[in-house]
């Protein structure tokens, strides 16, 4: 059986989640999954009704989400992520599947973004991982 991913990607700051998009999607076929549907939000934020969606689609194990919330003169980027995990972690108990954490910050510059943009296969690879054992 192939486990059937769903991706939510964020198209704020889409030079970086482009690329990482790109490195999710390459990892979930070297591990033997596969992407089947892909919902782009305009940023982290606005995750959570893409999510349950997905969640909502039998034919879905898992959803990734890939995002990348860079440092501001505000505060701004905290609250975005404290808000976008805790509703990922209600979504995923709510509906049984795996919701996995692609997002890079907060609290990072672009240079530390783009050095952060694996955090696309790491989700990726928890979501099989969890597929197989939960």
């Amino acid at each position: 059986m192939t486990i059937k991913i769903g991706f939510v990607v964020a198209e704020f700051n889409r030079d970086i989640t482009y690329q990482m998009e790109i490195l999710g999607v390459e990892h979930a076929k070297f591990l033997g999954a596969e992407v089947t549907e892909k919902i782009y939000v305009p940023g982290a934020y606005d995750m959570p009704l893409a999510i349950k969606k997905l969640l909502e689609n039998k034919d879905i194990d898992a959803v990734v989400t890939i995002g990348c919330v860079i440092e501001g003169d505000t505060g701004h980027d905290e609250v975005v992520v404290a808000q976008v995990t805790r509703k990922m972690t209600d979504l995923s108990l709510e509906y049984g599947k795996p919701v996995t954490l692609g997002i890079s910050g907060p609290g990072m510059t672009r240079m530390q973004a783009m050095d952060r943009m694996d955090y696309a296969k790491r989700a990726v690879e928890a979501a099989v991982k969890l597929i197989q054992r939960v």
